[in-house]
């Protein structure tokens, strides 16, 4: 089964809960604190894999999630960093935010990593709070949350040639002749519904890898059919070979043919319009094809280069394949695409806010503080402790949280929400 898109939640892992513990040695009565940090929890990394050609293990399985980090021990030991979550994927796969629409990791190379969601930091343990004027803390700090992210997976082949056409033209017939690619073939449309690769040997000329793609009907730059699908793939391509039918036997026009597809690919965008054709007229060997070939000659620009072949007899393919690795050859001189100077390394981070906090008011009049520091703040605050309710009370004064709610008439004894959570504002 191939599969090259998939929407999918990543999820890193929690933070460890620090420890509250204090020495309790023999000789040593009136220990200090030496509870120990929590372990960070999991990132959250997509690598690169030349072994594979799908995405079908991340669609049977869309919610991944990185392991918590472990809690912290006694006698200042810091807790174990939890397992990270490295999802391989084929080559040529690109990592989108579904809410933004931005690239967040763009895969062409075997091994490459990118990481896209780190993992909590570890809470702290109560040693890390002994100071001069605070020599026994009770409390510890609670793990940091993991982070989670919606994200759209998308599988673009890499390949040097993209086998482009309208339905039936032989393009299978073609890749079947040129490779060692053994696609399905039958007598009518769509019988190509995934993509096809296959490596070429055109002797002193190299080798190349061409993808036999889904073929085209009117409307796909739109969705229409297979849509974007196919035109996905192409965008990786340098080269097209754009197979045509001569033949005209099932009553299309050869030109008109090629104008609709090119039509498809300016209107998807991509540049593909602009992206270098040998354009392949296919079924050679039918009665009228030599006519046809001479008029389709008279309709297209001059500078577009034609080479007439038959897949099925296996005419003209030398000549064909050697003409398409020398245009490779030149063509690989320049990048393909800017993109290229995607980083070995993508890490993904929410955007911090304007202001460290906000303050709205809710539709039963309670004024609501908001923001990611104060909702990381609470996360790793133990409520069950004293001392630490009064650490998370100091710190939001220090944000200038009270200040701004007396300005908005808030009253000692006035109730604020955080996160949900009521409380009561003192002095």
């Amino acid at each position: 089964m191939f599969v090259d898109h998939v929407k999918m939640t990543i999820e890193s892992g929690k933070g460890g809960d620090g420890m509250s513990a204090f020495r309790r040695e023999k000789y040593v009565p009136k220990g200090g604190p030496s509870g120990g940090d929590g372990g960070r929890g999991g990132h959250v990394y997509f690598e690169g894999d030349e072994g594979l050609s799908t995405l079908l293990e991340l669609h049977y399985d869309r919610h991944r999630k990185a392991e918590d980090g472990g809690r912290g021990e006694n006698k200042k030991k810091h807790g174990k960093d939890g397992g990270d979550l490295v999802l391989k994927v084929p080559l040529g796969t690109t990592v989108f935010s579904e809410e933004t629409g931005k690239v967040l990791a763009d895969i062409t190379r075997d091994g490459q990593r990118a990481r896209l969601l780190e993992g909590g930091r570890g809470g702290r343990g109560n040693a890390r709070f002994a100071s001069g004027r605070r020599p026994a803390p009770t409390f510890a700090e609670k793990g940091e949350p993991g982070k989670t992210l919606a994200i759209r997976v998308e599988l673009k082949l890499l390949a040097d040639v993209g086998l482009v056409g309208l339905p039936s033209v032989g393009k299978s017939t073609l890749i079947s002749t040129i490779s060692a690619s053994k696609p399905k073939i039958a007598a009518y449309p769509f019988t190509t519904l995934t993509p096809n690769l296959g490596v070429v040997d055109a002797d002193e000329a190299g080798s190349f890898v061409v993808a036999d793609l889904p073929g085209l009907i009117e409307g796909a730059s739109e969705g229409k059919g297979l849509g974007h699908q196919f035109l996905r793939h192409v965008e990786r391509t340098r080269l097209l070979l754009h197979v045509i039918d001569i033949s005209a036997i099932e009553g299309r026009d050869p030109y008109e043919d090629f104008q609709s597809l090119n039509k498809e690919l300016k209107s998807y965008g991509a540049g593909l319009e602009k992206r270098p054709q040998i354009v392949v007229a296919n079924k050679m060997d039918a009665p009228d094809a030599e006519a046809n070939l001479e008029r389709f000659k008279e309709k297209v620009p001059a500078e577009v280069e034609i080479v007439p072949i038959s897949a099925y007899t296996r005419w003209n393919l030398d000549r064909l394949m050697k003409r398409t690795a020398e245009r490779l050859a030149e063509l690989k001189a320049t990048p393909l695409y800017e993109e290229d100077a995607y980083e070995e390394t993508v890490v993904y981070r929410y955007e911090g806010e304007a202001e460290p906090f906000t303050i709205e008011r809710a539709e039963d009049g309670v004024l609501e503080v908001k923001g990611e520091r104060v909702e990381r703040l609470f996360a790793m605050t133990d409520f069950n402790n004293d001392e630490a309710v009064w650490r998370f009370a100091r710190a939001l004064r220090a944000m200038g949280v009270e200040k701004e709610l007396r300005k908005l008439g808030v009253k000692t004894g006035g109730t604020v929400r955080i996160l949900g959570y009521e409380f009561e504002l003192k002095e």
